[in-house]
């Protein structure tokens, strides 16, 4: 054995040692360069976040003026003795402020979901934020021919959240869901404890999703609506995770579609 030994001491005091420390340095180097490269890119993105949440800014208020005074001018012609032309004047300046009106859409939900995201957090029972919306969006609901039924835990489910964010992004579920249902259905709304988390469900009876769609849906700008914007569920998505929560879509072709939120539950004094 000391004959072994006085090998591998010997290849080590050698070629062997300087091959792994050349090999260590070049590995050291390649990620040292992979860092700094990653930072560049965070950095570029962090600036172009800022251009052009700036640019959507300086678009945004000539916009708001843009539709005021289109509003004015379909009053001022908007009367029973208006001519011929003044009516087609009518009928394309209400053309022309329907296009505004949804380019501000656009606008603001890319400035929900561009902007930096301050959760300003504070404890509540989610229970009371989950029925509290659904009382708030059942008219609209019912407009469409969709049911709403809540099911919610007897427990309080208290959690510490942003409450208008987080209403946001289940407000922005619930949209998505009654738009799927374009023949009317059911929404259902649960919350409940499972485990340290808090579950919310919102599940309707529409057509489903396919492999491909659900493969998408997160991402920004990718809609199946004729005229959506494709940011409500990126943007869902963008509040969960500064939650320290997930969400996830369990659908089908045909059998409807269920997203599940998770976040974490606050634990109160004597709790399991």
């Amino acid at each position: 054995m000391k004959w072994l030994a006085l090998v591998v001491g010997g290849l080590l005091s050698g070629p062997v040692w300087l091959w792994i420390a050349k090999w260590w340095m070049r590995r050291t180097i390649e990620r040292t360069r992979q860092i700094a490269a990653s930072a560049r890119r965070q950095e570029h993105l962090v600036e172009l976040g800022a251009l052009t949440g700036g640019l959507a800014h300086e678009i945004k208020n000539p916009l708001s003026t843009i539709k005021v005074n289109l509003r004015l001018l379909t009053e001022d012609l908007d009367s029973p003795s208006a001519s011929e032309q003044q009516k087609r004047w009518l009928r394309r300046l209400v053309s022309v402020e329907a296009e505004v009106s949804r380019l501000q859409e656009t606008l603001e939900d890319f400035l929900r979901y561009a902007g930096r995201m301050e959760l300003q957090r504070r404890i509540v029972d989610i229970r009371d934020v989950l029925t509290g919306l659904v009382d708030f969006f059942a008219p609209q609901a019912h407009a469409g021919g969709v049911r709403v039924r809540t099911h919610v835990s007897d427990e309080p489910l208290t959690a510490e959240i942003d409450v208008d964010l987080f209403k946001q992004a289940l407000l922005n579920l619930m949209i998505n869901a009654q738009q799927a249902m374009t023949e009317g259905g059911d929404l259902i709304c649960r919350a409940e404890r499972v485990g340290r988390m808090i579950q919310i469900e919102v599940i309707d009876t529409g057509p489903g999703m396919d492999e491909a769609t659900v493969a998408s849906i997160f991402r920004a700008y990718f809609s199946t609506k004729r005229g959506g914007t494709g940011l409500g569920l990126p943007t869902a998505h963008r509040i969960v995770k500064a939650h320290e929560g997930q969400i996830t879509v369990d659908t089908a072709p045909g059998k409807g579609t269920r997203f599940v939120i998770r976040i974490p539950r606050l634990e109160t004094a004597g709790a399991d």
